[in-house]
């Protein structure tokens, strides 16, 4: 079946056999595809892993409570028309009529990081109760969209958490969910709970999650999100076990214990690497 199928598999569609096909060995990237766009994660990346890492003085970029799905951090469905990802596509040409959605353009991480967070059912408490997908830029009080207040926060070189409730990326186990916030900066999330594949997917983008001891949370703790966070992690990976507990100090003069959700010896190899991805890299080029 198989030699009958391969053996006649040039015959069966003039149009797929009329195709040009470029002859070389590494993928050509096109400028001005909307759908495929060379991804950022391999960027500047060195042979030598960059080591574990603390986080000093970040904002809170979004303040959840409970069940935050992994459909409000990255959601699949059409793309509204007043979104930073159409305003990116309406700048290329793109007509409304051909937005589609955000599942069919998971192959752009331009489009992808302006779609994280930008579920129009998202309740971010920095908002005081108002529904959608925008959020106050803490160093101006600006109302902005998720991914224009995340961009004003990278160009001035500042971190970014985020605090949630119990079962934060509960739902599919959608690895934009993870990587759409590591390209927007963010650099933990502080959480009740995690869902257990969503919490090793932020691992493996090399994001730090965190767990509120038990009977503690953002509100009993008196955590607004308008304080910048420090987290104190030791620089040196040999010294953090899975499962240690870590401080966390407020600007407010706050401080509370929180357990690093690094589970296994892997996962804090994935972290002195800077997340799986270039973990991988660097140790094929050894083979």
């Amino acid at each position: 079946m198989f030699r009958s199928t391969y053996e006649a598999i040039t015959k069966g569609n003039p149009m797929w056999n009329q195709l040009q096909v470029p002859a070389d060995t590494l993928y050509s990237w096109d400028p001005k595809s909307t759908y495929i766009h060379e991804p950022p994660y391999f960027k500047g990346m060195t042979m030598d892993p960059p080591g574990a890492h603390g986080v000093k003085d970040a904002y809170c970029l979004l303040n959840f409570g409970d069940s935050i799905t992994t459909d409000h951090i990255s959601p699949a469905g059409s793309i509204n028309k007043d979104s930073p990802a159409a305003k990116y596509l309406l700048e290329r040409g793109v007509e409304r009529k051909d937005f589609n959605s955000y599942g069919s353009r998971r192959g752009n991480d331009e489009i992808m990081a302006r779609g994280t967070f930008a579920n129009i059912r998202l309740v971010n408490k920095l908002l005081n109760g108002e529904v959608g997908p925008k959020t106050v830029h803490i160093p101006t009080g600006e109302k902005l969209y998720v991914f224009d207040a995340a961009m004003k926060y990278k160009e001035a070189g500042q971190d970014t958490i985020v605090l949630a409730g119990a079962e934060y990326g509960s739902g599919s186990s959608r690895d934009w969910a993870a990587k759409g916030p590591m390209l927007l900066g963010v650099k933990a999330v502080i959480a009740k709970s995690f869902e257990r594949i969503h919490r090793s997917n932020l691992v493996g983008m090399g994001i730090i999650p965190l767990c509120f001891k038990t009977g503690e949370d953002a509100d009993t703790l008196g955590l607004t999100g308008h304080e910048r966070y420090t987290i104190d992690l030791p620089s040196n990976i040999s010294d953090i076990r899975p499962g240690q507990d870590v401080t966390v100090t407020t600007d407010s003069g706050k401080s509370f214990t929180c357990t690093v959700r690094f589970d296994t010896e892997v996962e804090l190899a994935y972290f002195n690497h800077g997340g799986i991805l270039p973990y991988v890299l660097r140790n094929l080029s050894k083979q």
